[in-house]
């Protein structure tokens, strides 16, 4: 008698963790077959202010330590249909200030563009172009960040082949930012802020299609700072 009880509460017990399993298995499967990313209905929901919003939070968890888990390969197959980032961001190239991560954001959320020193060339332009009146991102973003090689080659007026073209888009910054020199932080830093301003004037003035846009309310443009010691971006105020 006791050995068939011992038997029935073995077989109860097996029941009962194969059910437990099975429900988690079911659950996580539901949650890699539909990962949370960027739809177009999510897309056109937000506004320029709510999109900003969005970059706040996530560096917001970035600082704290409190970033988002997630299924990068289930995000791989729900965005191999279609992409719907709600910003694009013109940042440095610099290996400190990977966008995705200080942002906390996953694959589709947003479009990066990397060049030394957050420069605006044609080609820039044209990728934001394309992301906003395209694609339908509603922000554009300069991110500048702290100690920047480029700023500090600009500085010192550096030459080195096609650098020097590049590094010369950066002096309208440096000019505007008084005298100083490349060893001084808070006056690099300076002209970082400065290069970013001047990165969205040049938005403003040289894409009628962006101003467009930018006029109409329909897409937001902002500029930042990243701090490569702290983790932590500061948004310029407009």
């Amino acid at each position: 008698m006791r050995q068939t009880t011992f038997a029935i509460g073995l077989v109860s017990l097996a029941f009962a963790v194969s059910a437990s399993a099975l429900a988690q298995t079911s659950a996580d499967t539901e949650g890699k077959k539909a990962p949370r990313v960027q739809t177009s209905e999510s897309q056109a929901a937000l506004t320029p202010a709510s999109a900003l919003e969005k970059l706040k939070k996530g560096n917001a968890r970035f600082v704290e330590k409190n970033m988002r888990s997630r299924d990068w390969l289930a995000k791989v197959s729900a965005t191999a249909g279609g992409q719907y980032p709600f910003a694009v961001i013109l940042a440095c190239m610099d290996s400190r200030a990977p966008i995705e991560i200080i942002f906390d954001q996953g694959i589709g959320d947003v479009f990066g563009i990397r060049i030394a020193g957050n420069i605006v060339n044609d080609d820039v332009l044209g990728s934001m172009e394309y992301a906003t009146k395209v694609v339908g991102s509603k922000l554009v973003v300069v991110l500048g960040h702290t100690s920047c090689g480029a700023v500090k080659g600009a500085i010192d007026d550096a030459k080195l082949g096609n650098l020097t073209a590049l590094l010369a888009k950066i002096q309208p910054a440096v000019s505007a930012s008084g005298p100083g020199n490349a060893k001084d932080d808070a006056y690099v830093n300076k002209v970082a802020q400065a290069n970013v301003s001047q990165a969205m004037k040049e938005v403003r003035e040289k894409s009628p299609t962006i101003k467009a846009q930018l006029d109409a309310g329909t897409v937001g443009l902002v500029g930042a700072i990243y701090d490569v010691s702290t983790g932590k971006v500061t948004f310029l105020p407009d």
